[in-house]
């Protein structure tokens, strides 16, 4: 099965191209999506979370905020929280391949945010990155409730620069230049990692 591993920084389009290759045919996995499940009502990192960081649950579910504020700054206490979360997210992504080869899927995608910083690019056959022009990034990410410049140049400081991204990266997927040919680009990293599997 090819492994394709799907990345961009924030406001690059990476969720609407991930949804391109669903629309393919393309079994995606969401690592942020799953983080999300794990942390609501009855996923299985909140009780394990609570009795790590207590006071960190709310009505149930794990408040991001409140953990944010216990782990931010700590690397003792990050490490702590990974400790958790990777083994559970691993357990998911098992899960999510043993179901795409079940139905006959002969590529998947990883849409993964961090994948070049938590080394997960050494895990898949190729990796696309989804990008666009810094200043169509910014007015994107900046039209989102509550967002400020200062946040987001906080989150774009924490991430790999997208120069660096698209020099480490198989395939590229601009999205500045619109939904159609973004969907033309998915089709064509579909049809080469096909090629290259036969070949």
């Amino acid at each position: 099965m090819i492994i394709l591993g799907l990345t961009g920084s924030i406001g690059m389009g990476k969720s609407t191209t991930a949804a391109m290759f669903a629309e393919a045919g393309v079994p995606v996995y969401d690592a942020d999506a799953e983080v999300h499940r794990l942390y609501a009502p009855g996923g299985a990192a909140v009780a394990p979370i609570e009795a790590a960081f207590p006071g960190t649950v709310r009505d149930g579910a794990v408040d991001r905020t409140a953990l944010s504020a216990q782990v931010l700054g700590d690397p003792a206490a990050l490490k702590r929280l990974e400790g958790i979360v990777h083994p559970l997210v691993g357990a998911t992504r098992a899960g999510f391949f043993e179901a795409a080869k079940a139905r006959g899927a002969d590529m998947v995608v990883l849409d993964i945010p961090l994948l070049f910083e938590t080394g997960g690019q050494k895990n898949v056959d190729a990796v696309v990155v989804v990008s666009a022009p810094a200043d169509m990034q910014r007015a994107r990410v900046l039209e989102r409730a509550g967002m400020t410049a200062e946040k987001l140049d906080a989150i774009l400081a924490k991430q790999t620069p997208d120069a660096e991204k698209r020099a480490r990266a198989d395939f590229v997927i601009d999205t500045g230049r619109g939904l159609e040919a973004a969907r033309e680009q998915v089709a064509e990293v579909i049809a080469t990692m096909r090629a290259r599997a036969c070949g």
